[in-house]
């Protein structure tokens, strides 16, 4: 990702926490060391609380926008 914005950054550190919990989990630090079920796991859990934390950081300033056009007259 080239210059990711800071809801792209935040949201990347949520897939990584996600991820790393996971990986606390199967008490394995090793990417190389887990199974294909558990590699796919991983992939679908980072990528996931990314794409969520992203979406709700969207909704997030969306309201904010919309909170701030209500002031407007026009």
């Amino acid at each position: 990702m080239i210059d990711p914005t800071p809801n792209e950054q935040d949201a990347l550190k949520e897939g990584a926490q996600s991820g790393g919990a996971f990986l606390d989990d199967l008490d394995q630090t090793d990417l190389a060391q887990i199974s294909l079920e558990d590699w796919q796991a991983f992939i679908e859990i980072v990528v996931t609380a990314y794409c969520d934390h992203l979406r709700d950081l969207a909704a997030r300033d969306q309201d904010r926008i919309n909170s701030m056009r209500e002031g407007v007259p026009f």
